[in-house]
């Protein structure tokens, strides 16, 4: 799905107050007071998480050598799940205002804690929440496994031919590997420019590894050791690509040449999760999807109140502003990876030799 653009809606000729049509959203964020630091929100969160994480390691080391250890890598999964979380919070300045801290807790958490890259990471990101679904701009569309347009799926060769035919189902399985992924890309990215400190941040990935794999083949026979990483890196996998698929597969893709003011830009392309508490915890405010690439600094606990200003405010300028539920987000998502795929099994049928 390509985005349809009204042009005088993309550049944002009906602002208001004479300034953009985002700068006028952005003085009434300010005003609420939502851009404000939560330094208490934070200590708790990640207080919590520092006790889970030890409260594994404790469980581990008590148990020793027992199946009942894959319980363990069950509860690190979901703890692995919210580190990430915390650095990417943390990688946002949403918990510190400076560069410094935020960058030194982003090292601790992402490399030290999770074998992450944070340069790595960091640099891709930015380059996504600059241009969220553009093709080209968007490292997170580009056709390097799956397909994420029929123009590339049109293009497409080697292994992105072969698994975007099947990409729709193959897509949760995929996830499995996400975990290992990570971490193949933050080693190998340690040569590019994008990561600045790649000695330090090298170093940090070593020791986490060492410490992790170290540990496991400690306690745990050969055999237990290579299914507790084996559940615990697929069930990581799935719930960190669980957390971050919703937000942007099956929003409209932006092609070279499409002109689009920020708030247009951010607000067309993302979606908005559905729900409570649970939701909020499970994808770290993740959810509040649309509010976070505008204000991407802005406290996770502030995400909500910003969504009822935000949504008003795009009613009041005619922008389409999409939610769904968790399911049904998934649902949306499986729906435009089967459609993008659909020139490559046509391509399929067309060269299936005929059967007598």
């Amino acid at each position: 799905m390509v985005l349809p653009v009204d042009p005088s809606a993309a550049s944002g000729r009906n602002a208001h107050r004479g300034g953009s049509d985002f700068s006028e959203l952005s003085r009434r964020i300010t005003e609420a007071g939502l851009l404000r630091r939560r330094p208490l929100y934070y200590s708790v969160r990640f207080g919590v998480v520092a006790a889970a994480l030890a409260g594994c390691v404790g469980a581990f080391v008590a148990l020793g050598d027992s199946w009942a250890q894959l319980f363990v890598a069950v509860a690190l999964a979901v703890v692995f799940g919210q580190l990430g979380l915390a650095a990417h919070d943390l990688a946002h300045r949403q918990v510190f205002s400076r560069r410094r801290p935020s960058e030194a807790g982003g090292l601790l958490v992402a490399d030290l804690l999770l074998g992450m890259s944070y340069g790595w990471w960091m640099n891709k990101h930015t380059r996504h929440h600059a241009n969220p679904n553009h093709e080209g701009k968007d490292p997170d569309v580009s056709p390097d496994i799956l397909v994420w347009s029929r123009r590339q799926a049109r293009k497409a060769k080697g292994l992105p031919r072969f698994v975007g035919r099947y990409q729709a189902a193959l897509f949760f399985p995929l996830l499995t590997l996400e975990g290992l992924n990570l971490s193949f890309n933050s080693f190998r990215s340690l040569r590019s420019p994008s990561v600045k400190r790649p000695v330090l941040e090298g170093s940090l990935l070593v020791a986490h590894f060492a410490v992790y794999l170290g540990g496991i083949l400690a306690v745990l026979s050969p055999g237990k050791a290579l299914l507790f990483i084996a559940v615990h890196q697929v069930l990581f996998g799935i719930y960190l690509g669980s957390v971050f698929a919703p937000n942007h597969k099956g929003m409209p893709m932006i092609e070279e040449g499409t002109r689009l003011d920020f708030l247009r830009r951010q607000v067309l392309t993302s979606r908005n999760v559905r729900g409570g508490v649970l939701i909020d915890v499970f994808m770290g405010g993740l959810n509040h999807q649309i509010e976070h690439h505008l204000f991407p600094s802005m406290p996770t606990p502030a995400l909500a109140t910003a969504q009822n200003i935000t949504e008003r405010y795009c009613a009041e300028l005619g922008v389409p502003y999409h939610q769904a539920g968790l399911v049904e987000s998934y649902r949306m998502a499986l729906r435009h990876l089967g459609s993008v795929g659909e020139p490559l099994r046509a391509r399929e049928s067309r060269h299936a030799p005929e059967r007598s």
